[in-house]
């Protein structure tokens, strides 16, 4: 596993889709920071350990990570620190892809996500 390129499992996709048409939001990787962001805030760990990576959805680190990249990297290895790993480029990218397919089914899951506003009041909370 590596920090290289981001490529999610074909659920992921499908909760993206969905995603995609409730809030408007045209680019993947605009929905994936919010959906890592808001699995990095919930303090227990992911249920689910592996992931299978097979769907057509790949993006570079670049690409996911913006101009903030440093930002979410830092994010990534302190979490990995607070679950007692080393923050090396392994464990970093495991953990950005546990927390990455949470987030992405925590924000497809909820009922109550219907606008771009739904997401901004939700970070709020």
């Amino acid at each position: 596993m590596s920090l290289d390129n981001v490529r999610l499992s074909q659920s992921a996709k499908d909760q993206l889709v969905k995603l995609k048409r409730i809030t408007g939001i045209k680019n993947w990787n605009t929905l994936c920071r919010w959906a890592l962001t808001l699995s990095l805030q919930d303090p227990t760990p992911p249920l689910v350990r592996e992931i299978n990576a097979d769907s057509n959805v790949e993006m570079t680190w670049k690409t996911f990570a913006g101009t903030y990249g440093d930002i979410y990297m830092a994010l990534l290895k302190q979490r990995c620190i607070l679950d007692g790993q080393e923050p090396t480029e392994e464990n970093v990218a495991h953990t950005l892809m546990i927390h990455l397919h949470r987030g992405i089914g925590h924000l497809a899951g909820r009922q109550d996500l219907k606008s771009v506003s739904g997401l901004v009041s939700l970070a709020l909370t």
